[in-house]
């Protein structure tokens, strides 16, 4: 004989699990490493550019 399952009703949530303030934080660093990292090519890019161009 087959066990019937139980019925699931799982409770509203009232609140969001997720740090906003952290969340943020976390972009903002992300962000910041980007924007240093194109910084960092393009001036690469240009020392290249006069060291190889004879």
């Amino acid at each position: 004989m087959a066990k019937t399952r139980p019925e699931y009703h799982p409770e509203p949530i009232l609140e969001s699990a997720m740090d906003y303030a952290e969340h943020e934080k976390t972009y903002n660093g992300f962000i910041t490493g980007v924007k240093w990292s194109v910084y960092g090519t393009a001036a690469l890019l240009v020392i290249l550019y006069f060291v190889v161009n004879p």
